[in-house]
């Protein structure tokens, strides 16, 4: 069904996904609404910008569909609060964390951040830009250059981590940087993939729950990437 979202306009596709059920959380629906995708798009790829499809971005990696950025903030959200601290590993284009800044509110929330965390540096400075281009002021995310394997202790704990590639196993560094409690949104696997929700409780007991298969590039080394031609 997703592939019938696409619209004409960043509002009308994500006025289709709320309808064709996709979507439902309003707080979410609010957020992507406000976040234009086009401005997250290589040109090449802009007459694509409203199509519920992944599309490249240079450098072997995407951006995901539409549909699946619905899927990770409906899961995240109750850890999106006012005030939060959020993780978005292999951040890309950085529609994501503006999503994301966008649910836990700016500066004036006193302790809320988002970290956008890439190993590409062209990506890490092309998401920055992104980030203002969409409305956004850029202090309401910081953008690092690094593995995102092992994400970015010195800004955690947080309260919800995003992996926006497919890790071979579930990384033990992100589930030890979640707040708890806490919760990640990780595809997991190779040839076969699912995203698995990483729940971590109030005494810090983490539980496991597989949500749906997917397929996306892989969370790898740099080299590997540049390589990959597969889309989320």
């Amino acid at each position: 069904m997703a592939w019938t979202c696409s619209g004409k306009t960043n509002v009308e596709l994500v006025l289709n996904m709320a309808r064709a059920g996709l979507l439902s959380n309003t707080r979410v629906l609010e957020a992507m609404k406000a976040t234009d995708r086009a401005k997250y798009m290589r040109p090449a790829s802009a007459r694509y910008a409203y199509d519920d499809s992944p599309q490249s971005i240079g450098h072997g990696a995407t951006i995901s569909a539409p549909h699946m950025h619905a899927h990770t903030l409906e899961a995240l959200e109750p850890f999106l609060q006012p005030g939060a601290r959020a993780l978005d590993v292999g951040s890309g284009s950085g529609v994501v964390c503006a999503c994301m800044a966008r649910l836990i509110g700016g500066a004036d929330t006193g302790t809320g951040a988002v970290v956008g965390i890439e190993h590409v540096p062209e990506l890490v400075e092309w998401s920055r830009e992104n980030v203002v281009k969409d409305g956004l002021d850029a202090s309401r995310v910081t953008f690092i250059c690094g593995d995102g394997r092992k994400g970015y202790p010195s800004s955690g704990p947080y309260d919800a981590i995003h992996v926006g590639a497919a890790a071979p196993s579930l990384c033990d560094d992100l589930v030890d940087q979640l707040k708890a409690p806490g919760r990640m949104f990780i595809p997991v696997g190779t040839d076969t993939q699912e995203v698995v929700q990483v729940d971590k409780d109030a005494e810090g007991n983490v539980t496991k729950k597989t949500l749906f298969g997917v397929m996306y590039v892989p969370l790898t080394e740099l080299d590997k990437q540049l390589n990959s031609g597969r889309y989320s």
